[in-house]
């Protein structure tokens, strides 16, 4: 008889879910939009009392802000032309209308100077704050789906159209090597895909003789379906599941991020408070039952906190053919 093994997204890593970014009315000066967590709505950003009143023409809630999108878009351009130096990130803060540039512990000296200089040219534009902790992707030498000595945390299970059955997880880690194995050390299967730096994603497909539910443990004893996936939007709560610590909540604090590791520059990256470990990239960020991101790195631990960096699972989506079932 042969035994089919089970491998539930999330258990071996962790699933996505989000819920549905409101649509907002169209508008042409937009600054972003995001969640007030105090009234539960979301906010459009613009310039302009004309926007405004398009806005709220439409039911929707508008906030005039100083900063466009075009001109927050245009801080970042120049921070990756004068300051791409491994161990920051940055992103828009949609709350704040600035640019949010943070750094770890290891810039410093010259090039904290440097760093400290393209903030201030952008005036009133940005604010530079302090990440603990090294940024890093999350990897470390263990069980769960590992290659050799490496582990990292499968996100969760897709299908292409013909019906042929993969799993998603970090590309940092399918960067590793091409065969891989589940948690008991039995073969999964071969990497068909990995894109790291620059995104944070990859893909393996799956051997014969494994059963893959569509859904994530959520280390309580129950698994959560996953139906779905979306982008994530500014202020929303979400959770992460992982090899090494569990099931952690937290809530998106940017979008578009730019985060540069050691290893290169990511684009494009979802910033959340949730905090991870070495061993949960890979694993997925969630809200609901609508797949959101795979996770990539970050600074801090689930001891101190932290912040961790999410790879949006749709553009990997995109990108290989497979959704969630």
């Amino acid at each position: 008889m042969k035994i089919k093994r089970a491998i539930v997204a999330g258990l071996v890593a962790g699933t996505a879910l989000v819920a549905p970014v409101a649509q907002a009315a169209p508008v042409t000066d937009t600054a972003w939009s995001y969640l007030d967590r105090g009234t539960g709505e979301m906010v459009v950003t613009v310039t302009t009392s004309a926007e405004a009143q398009r806005v709220r023409a439409t039911g929707g809630s508008a906030r005039i802000v100083k900063h466009s999108g075009a001109t927050l878009r245009a801080a970042t351009d120049e921070l990756r032309r004068t300051a791409t130096i491994p161990g920051t990130s940055w992103s828009v803060d949609p709350v704040t209308n600035q640019v949010r540039i943070t750094a770890d512990s290891t810039v410093k000296g010259a090039e904290l100077d440097r760093l400290r200089t393209a903030v201030s040219r952008l005036g009133d534009k940005a604010r530079l704050e302090s990440a603990p902790g090294v940024m890093k992707p999350f990897i470390a030498g263990g069980d769960s789906i590992h290659n050799g000595p490496w582990r990292c945390s499968l996100g969760f299970n897709v299908a292409s159209a013909d019906g042929t059955a993969y799993a998603l997880t970090a590309g940092h880690c399918t960067n590793i090597g091409v065969d891989w194995t589940g948690t008991s050390g039995q073969f999964l299967g071969w990497r068909a895909g990995t894109s790291f730096p620059g995104n944070d994603y990859g893909i393996i497909r799956y051997a014969n003789g494994w059963d893959r539910p569509g859904g994530v443990y959520m280390y309580n004893g129950t698994v959560r379906d996953i139906n779905g996936a979306a982008d994530p939007y500014v202020g929303q709560d979400v959770e992460r599941s992982g090899s090494t610590t569990g099931r952690h909540g937290g809530r998106v604090t940017g979008l578009n991020v730019t985060v540069n590791y050691q290893e290169g520059s990511v684009y494009g990256m979802i910033a959340t408070t949730v905090c991870a470990e070495p061993g949960d990239s890979g694993g997925a960020m969630f809200a609901g039952n609508t797949a959101l991101g795979l996770t990539s790195g970050g600074s801090g631990n689930c001891t101190t906190g932290g912040e961790t960096f999410f790879q949006p699972v749709v553009e990997a989506m995109r990108n290989y053919g497979v959704w969630v079932y």
